[in-house]
């Protein structure tokens, strides 16, 4: 996996065959051309890692809660964990796998990504997220239908967000707590926030520990995957049954769109209690920038740069 440095500044251009040599390009057009080699790559990788990561992701969510398949948060944390996993796999060589619009904010604010690139990131990984969730709809549509008219729910009335849950996220996770309003007061608006915060800051402390090239003791290449993705089981582990553990504004709101227009209405945007933005949009990315950030410093600050990676010791 590499980061987001590596991934802004590589050479994506790649060398021209002799038969393309042959033929002449016009400066500006060359310009042009080298200028955006970066985007197909990258706008393949962000999407299809996003894709996989919420197919897996939400796609284990829809069996947990619909069909009983898994039984207990650590199965769905561990399928959380692959899917995680194998996203990194997939995507880290086109565009470095940020999959999150929370990590790609880290690279902006810390790391000079560029705002163009960021912009197209974020756009990519809703796109993914988006057509990842029809999918699961294809396949799990007559099974949440099921769960609706056994339960005696209404699509989009009070209490519905027990169904939306397989694609949005809900503080309390009313599969552990239930949708009336006395379940509202166990967990709150300021405690999902802090959650919601906490953990993104976790997720994005281990990516940075895992991928910074001070940190000596970080995984061997290819790797790096492996160890995120048991951070994202163990974060899930300890966040869900507040918050469901978004730690990804695209992982929440690409479902969620969709369960709006499947007619969740409402209770998809803005949900039953409000505070859908400050705690899946701004507490997943001002968590990313705590955690992110913390690791820069200490990287700076306390690590010796690795004289084998040709860093500047400002680095």
């Amino acid at each position: 996996m590499t980061t987001a440095k590596e991934t802004a500044n590589r050479d994506d251009v790649a060398a021209p065959s002799p038969a393309d040599a042959e033929l002449p390009v016009p400066p500006r057009a060359a310009g042009r051309s080298s200028a955006f080699a970066w985007l197909w790559p990258c706008t393949a990788g962000e999407f299809i890692g996003t894709f996989v990561l919420v197919f897996f992701g939400v796609g284990v969510v829809n069996a947990a809660v619909v069909t009983g398949a898994q039984v207990g948060l650590w199965q769905v944390a561990v399928v959380w964990a692959v899917g995680v996993s194998l996203a990194i796999y997939i995507s880290a060589s086109l565009s470095g796998a940020h999959l999150n619009p929370a990590i790609t904010a880290v690279a902006v604010v810390y790391d000079r990504f560029p705002l163009t690139r960021a912009l197209v990131y974020v756009a990519a990984q809703l796109l993914g997220a988006i057509l990842a969730s029809l999918l699961l709809y294809q396949l799990f549509g007559e099974a949440i239908l099921e769960f609706e008219r056994r339960h005696g729910l209404l699509r989009g009335g009070p209490g519905s967000e027990l169904s939306a849950m397989v694609f949005g996220e809900y503080f309390p996770n009313p599969a552990v707590f239930g949708t009336a309003e006395d379940a509202w007061r166990i967990v709150g608006l300021q405690g999902a926030f802090l959650a919601e915060m906490v953990g993104t800051a976790m997720l994005a402390l281990v990516i940075a520990a895992a991928t910074h090239t001070r940190n000596r003791a970080r995984p061997i290449a290819g790797t790096e995957a492996i160890l995120i993705g048991l951070g994202v089981a163990a974060i899930i582990s300890i966040v869900a049954p507040l918050t469901q553990a978004g730690l990804n504004p695209a992982r929440d709101f690409g479902p969620r769109l969709v369960a709006w227009f499947l007619g969740w209405g409402e209770i998809a945007i803005p949900g039953p209690r409000g505070g859908w933005f400050s705690v899946y949009i701004l507490a997943p990315i001002l968590g990313a920038l705590i955690g992110g950030g913390a690791y820069r410093l200490v990287a700076r600050y306390l690590l010796a740069p690795d004289p084998e990676s040709g860093r500047p010791p400002d680095d």
